[in-house]
């Protein structure tokens, strides 16, 4: 697409939309394509289809005008396609941007939207993206190829910023206990994958008080009893907006490959993320200036100790460069 097409396309897209349904970390690294689609697109409504749980996460962002709910049905239900179907001709997008890019969205290009021009991966849309590996490629990288084959210009999708996300949690802080600068420990991931879990971080936290540094969980409703074996202080019942608070607020930040790590980093926050043969840690977009990783072929073999001197080397690090 030329420079002319690129202008024209931001001048004229008046009605946008664009797909992603999750996971949560998935949607904290899109903010930065979220921005870029609204800066190349200034004076048009933007509206984002997901999944419930981020509903109200993103009616948080700045970059999107209308938050639309999308339940997901299977197709079989035919009643529910027809009525989503109806819903989304019925708004007029006269552009998608597909960042979702699954069998799902494809399945919306061929049967709902495709009367429309179309960002993503799906056979037969108008502004196709095809990588050579996508699975071997970064995923704000491939999230930046996206958008730039769409004729976009790009500034933000590789360096996420969620910072508009955070709460003010001094408060909440407070009345928890945390009174000093804290480290905050993510021991827990997806139950449907177990093998990103490291099982040490209890030892990690009897180190880190030891030292005389204090320990923050923050865990989601399905990691409370998780959190609670950890020795440290445990913040419960937090929402999307009072973690960010946390997490913003912290002095460091150790966890699993995880969304609230994910989160951590893009909010510009110190930390560590522990990574075994799942995937290499440069390919998910959590290593930033900010934020590092240890990678081993196996969690289970990544002892306590080597966490805690990283950890130790990197707070002393960043101290001393601010």
């Amino acid at each position: 697409m030329t420079k002319a097409d690129s202008a024209a396309l931001a001048a004229d897209a008046r009605r946008i939309l664009v797909i992603k349904h999750g996971a949560f970390g998935d949607v904290i690294q899109a903010e930065g394509a979220l921005r870029d689609i609204r800066e190349n697109h200034p004076g048009a409504h933007i509206a984002i289809l997901t999944t419930r749980p981020y509903r109200a996460l993103l009616e948080r962002c700045p970059h999107v005008d209308e938050v639309m709910v999308d339940e997901r049905a299977p197709r079989w239900r035919l009643d529910r396609m027809i009525a989503l179907r109806r819903i989304l001709r019925d708004a007029k997008f006269d552009m998608v941007y597909d960042l979702q890019n699954s069998p799902r969205t494809a399945f919306y290009f061929r049967w709902m939207l495709n009367d429309g021009r179309w960002s993503g991966t799906a056979r037969g849309c108008s502004h196709p993206h095809r990588a050579k590996d996508p699975k071997k490629i970064r995923t704000l990288d491939r999230l930046a190829g996206q958008l730039e084959d769409a004729g976009l210009t790009i500034r933000h999708t590789r360096t996420p910023d969620v910072s508009w996300l955070a709460d003010e949690v001094s408060a909440l802080l407070q009345q928890s206990g945390v009174t000093r600068p804290y480290i905050v420990l993510i021991p827990g991931c997806s139950a449907r994958h177990p093998q990103k879990r490291w099982p040490y971080y209890a030892a990690l936290a009897e180190r880190l008080i030891a030292a005389g540094h204090a320990v923050v969980l923050a865990p989601g409703p399905d990691e409370v009893e998780l959190a609670r074996s950890i020795p440290g202080i445990c913040i419960e019942k937090t929402n999307w907006t009072a973690l960010a608070g946390i997490l913003k607020r912290a002095q460091f930040v150790i966890g699993n490959d995880t969304g609230p790590s994910h989160l951590a980093a893009h909010l510009g926050t110190p930390g560590l993320a522990l990574f075994g043969s799942h995937m290499p840690a440069e390919r998910t977009g959590i290593i930033r200036e900010n934020f590092g990783a240890i990678e081993v072929a196996d969690l289970a073999e990544l002892p306590a100790d080597r966490v805690y001197q990283e950890a130790m080397r990197r707070i002393g690090a960043h101290s001393n460069s601010v």
